[in-house]
């Protein structure tokens, strides 16, 4: 399980250090959204609400590809997990996929560092 956790925590941090930089530099042409996910999209763009989701994802990705703070960096990349999957069950359905290797990568690592959150899971 070592191994697999050690793979998902290099894959994870690898996807989100170059989304969290594409952001930043646009090296990465985005492929065509439905309608609704594009206007949703520009006004996030608009309010500049996105630097600071690439700002997280960057740093995030960053963490995870040093091994060190991985609860830290569990915790704050999990919301924006969970609202990059809210985004593509609800808007662009057929981009769901890679989404869903990250999720499995996400919960791959925090089981394997699931002892530093005992204590939010007890009653």
């Amino acid at each position: 399980m070592k191994i697999a956790a050690t793979v998902a925590r290099y894959m994870f941090g690898l996807f989100f250090a170059v989304f969290g930089l594409n952001g930043f530099l646009h090296f990465t042409p985005m492929p065509p959204k439905p309608p609704m996910a594009t206007q949703f999209v520009g006004l996030l763009d608009a309010s500049h609400y996105m630097i600071l989701v690439f700002a997280l994802k960057l740093v995030a990705g960053l963490i995870f590809l040093s091994g060190r703070y991985l609860p830290l960096a569990l915790s704050m990349i999990g919301p924006v997990l969970v609202n990059i999957l809210l985004f593509h069950v609800l808007m662009d359905l057929p981009g769901i996929v890679p989404r869903l290797l990250a999720t499995a990568c996400w919960l791959i690592v925090f089981w394997h560092e699931r002892s530093a959150f005992e204590r939010v899971f007890r009653k």
